[in-house]
């Protein structure tokens, strides 16, 4: 089935329209003439003059023609039926009455009577507009009327379309509501986990803020609007509120005086509409009348009930906005820390290349080429001079163990075989055993973790050793400890040194390496630190499914 073209149905209805008109305007002309004729014996000659109205042809076929002028067929149409009805309602009028119920008109009477007719005519095209002018300066005279109810729906949701700010918008929906539901006043309330506070009120009044209990809370989410009565026992604070106006808003100490005068008389009534979203109060609407005014309608309710709904899907978004917001700013902190962490991690291990590029340059392959240019004099010395050979001999075995011990602390540096083999307890007591302070090792645990988590651990407790030797001062002494915990594994040093200020100095080198083992394995680390109280260093990590020592020694 072929789809009709809109444009294409829309230029053959305004052709019609043109042709309509033209026969219009040829009817209205002929009828005209013909009562003008009866009552004023004018024209003379009928048919000619009735014929004129054949006149408006050529200006109906070029409309039809031409695009331009066919876009205005329908105002065109609409103004001609008007204005053609009016004057022939006028002539049948006169007719009716003057030739109908009277005699014929003559002589010097028919001016008379023209002069009348065109006197009709324009009175009844001045009417409308003459009415509507007076009707608005009547509603002036009287004050300002009323807008419904109702409208505070369409302007509610316009303004949501606009994407105007909450807190504007609020402001706006206090003023629509004051105009028309509440003219004693008009609140919002908004808030969370039963916690609401006056956030817009016409007339204004003090930011207020109250505290439901579970049984108010689990009351006021539940209901619907309600009056003071209800209000009574689920919301006397914001009862007790009404009539205590504050200051900034232009008439709000009149109007406040004149609510102050009805709360004092106990005859103030009140609507509260709770706003709740998916089962959660996120803030209350609120509007007053006096005694005398008209009382809340079924339709009050009803308008209240839905602008509570809606009000309560806009504060759920500006949540969402504002959870979104957050978590969006969390993820770029996130990412600079994250990229700065990778950009520490690849100068520390570019550090640690070139410390141990330095340590193999200056320490053992220094002894080794020493040891080769001594056992090359011992070649050329082994047949002259054998005490000599025997003296050099006993000096090069301690030269080769000292490089064997070079090598052996270089190779514990880049990763202890003890860790490796035996696990944490033995590696941490191994480094203690070397530590510049007094230092107690307690692993609480047999388990072997995940290579990474132990490799964190243990160069952390390492760290932290080498800081309190450097810093903790003479006569202090440190302990080591390690347990699980909540599925968490948990490294604490502690030194009695002399400590430090650590809200102002826990950013050093040291610490910054420890923050990024840790944090590279979706743990914490933190740094507790006053002068003259010692240091704790307290790092905790999440750790894999763990295995016993001795299944993990045999694979």
């Amino acid at each position: 089935m072929s789809r009709i073209d809109p444009g294409r149905a829309r230029a053959r209805r305004d052709r019609a329209l043109w042709v309509a008109w033209g026969a219009l305007v040829v009817f209205v002309v002929a009828v005209a003439l013909w009562m003008l004729h009866v009552l004023l014996d004018v024209p003379d000659s009928l048919m000619p003059w009735a014929l004129s109205g054949l006149l408006v042809t050529p200006v109906a076929v070029a409309a039809t023609v031409s695009a331009r002028l066919r876009r205005h067929a329908t105002a065109v149409f609409g103004a001609t039926v008007v204005v053609g009805g009016l004057l022939v309602m006028v002539l049948a009028v006169y007719l009716v009455i003057v030739v109908g119920l009277g005699d014929d008109v003559e002589g010097t009477e028919q001016r008379v009577l023209g002069l009348s007719m065109i006197a009709g005519l324009v009175s009844v095209l001045l009417a409308g507009p003459v009415r509507v002018r007076l009707r608005d300066l009547v509603r002036g005279w009287s004050g300002p009327r009323r807008r419904p109810a109702r409208s505070v729906l369409e302007t509610f949701g316009s303004r949501m379309t606009r994407a105007v700010p909450m807190d504007e918008l609020l402001l706006q929906l206090t003023e629509t509501l004051h105009t028309t539901m509440g003219p004693l006043g008009a609140e919002v309330w908004t808030g969370s986990d039963g916690v609401l506070e006056r956030a817009v009120s016409v007339p204004e009044r003090p930011r207020t803020r109250i505290t439901l209990g579970v049984a108010e809370l689990a009351a006021v989410s539940a209901a619907r609007v309600s009056g003071n009565a209800w209000a009574e026992v689920w919301l006397p604070q914001v009862l007790a509120g009404q009539g205590r106006p504050g200051r900034g808003r232009p008439g709000s100490e009149q109007a406040g005086q004149v609510l102050d005068a009805h709360q004092e008389t106990g005859h103030v009534a009140v609507r509260i509409a709770p706003v709740t979203h998916l089962g959660k109060l996120l803030g209350l609407l609120v509007v007053a009348r006096a005694p005398d005014a008209a009382g809340f309608s079924d339709d009050d309710d009803r308008v209240l009930t839905e602008l509570a709904r809606q009000v309560g899907l806009a504060l759920h978004n500006v949540s969402l906005d504002t959870a979104l917001q957050a978590s969006l700013d969390e993820l770029k902190e996130r990412n600079v820390e994250l990229q700065a962490s990778r950009a520490r991690i690849v100068a520390a291990a570019d550090a640690s290349r070139r410390e141990i590029e330095r340590n193999l340059h200056d320490g053992a392959q220094q002894h080794l080429v020493a040891m080769a240019v001594k056992v090359g004099l011992l070649a050329r010395l082994a047949g002259d001079d054998p005490e000599t050979v025997r003296a050099m001999l006993e000096e090069l075995r301690e030269q080769i163990q000292v490089t064997v011990n070079e090598l052996r602390e270089l190779a514990h540096g880049i990763y202890p075989p003890l860790l490796r083999d035996h696990g944490l307890g033995e590696a941490l007591r191994n480094a203690a055993s070397r530590a510049v302070l007094p230092t107690t090792v307690s692993v609480e645990t047999d388990r072997r973790f995940d290579a990474a988590a132990e490799a964190a651990v243990y160069f952390c407790c390492l760290e932290a050793l080498q800081n309190a030797g450097k810093h903790a001062g003479e006569g202090a002494s440190a302990v080591v400890k390690v347990w699980v915990a909540d599925g968490a594994l948990v490294l604490e040093v502690r030194d009695d040194g002399a400590g430090f200020n650590a809200v102002a100095g826990d950013s050093g080198h040291g610490f910054v390496n420890m923050r990024d083992r840790v944090g590279a394995l979706g743990g914490t680390l933190s740094v507790t630190s006053a002068p003259g109280q010692g240091t704790v260093v307290r790092g905790s990590m999440p750790v894999a499914q763990t295995a016993p020592a001795e299944e993990a020694d045999r694979t």
